[in-house]
């Protein structure tokens, strides 16, 4: 992969400030307020993200800024996916194209480079992510349900229990707790403070966890 695929427009990109970001999580730390107190935090790693599209009211419906990120090789981008990104820098695809819905910020232009400085300590974020997938569970791990006896030849162990009515309704209620698939899901946490902006070193640190596993791709979003 060549420099001028990694870092698009390089030479010449302007930092734009957005109401939120994207982030990749590292894990967990703890750190230190001024008070001596300690914070447990979640470190994201920051990646270069630019502008790729700038959606407006006249032609989509909404205004929302849409980013790009890790730029792909030759052999995996679409003829589509290299038009669409031509005049943002990239050589081809990127592996990543996502959007920030918010009023069009003074001066966005396609190629921009997105701040880490969108956000600063003391922040309160609305942070999305996938949380981790776990396959089919049981219902009383999916659910948290209580089981059965454990003894005394109950025969009740970890079963779902009782799934239907009598005759009447003579059908499984909407809403029943079943074995299944359990998490892959998008889970929004809000009043999240930043604890911590590293320009520097692209860390941002947020306070107590966040869902995903490590190296996921989480939305933090100014509220």
């Amino acid at each position: 992969m060549s420099e001028t695929n990694t870092t698009p427009n390089s030479a010449g990109t302007t930092e734009l400030k957005l109401n939120g970001l994207y982030a990749f999580k590292e894990g967990m730390a703890t750190v230190y307020n001024e008070q001596g107190e300690a914070v447990p935090v979640t470190v994201l790693r920051f990646e270069p993200w630019y502008v790729s599209q700038v959606k407006t009211n006249e032609q989509d419906g909404y205004e929302a800024v849409q980013l790009a990120c890790r730029p792909k090789k030759a052999k995996n981008s679409s003829k589509a996916e290299k038009g669409h990104l031509a005049k943002t820098g990239f050589e081809n695809g990127a592996s990543l194209v996502k959007e920030i819905r918010q009023t069009l910020p003074e001066g966005v232009s396609l190629g921009a480079q997105l701040s880490i400085e969108s956000l600063n300590k003391g922040d309160i974020v609305k942070v999305t992510a996938n949380s981790k997938g776990r396959g089919f569970t049981s219902s009383i791990k999916r659910w948290n349900n209580a089981g059965g006896p454990a003894t005394h030849g109950s025969k009740f162990h970890r079963r779902p229990g009782s799934s239907g009515n009598r005759t009447w309704p003579g059908r499984v209620m909407p809403g029943k707790k079943f074995p299944g698939h359990w998490g892959d899901e998008t889970i929004t946490v809000k009043n999240v403070e930043i604890v911590q902006v590293i320009p520097g070193e692209n860390v941002l640190m947020v306070k107590g966890p966040v869902p995903g596993a490590r190296n996921s791709l989480v939305k933090l979003v100014r509220e």
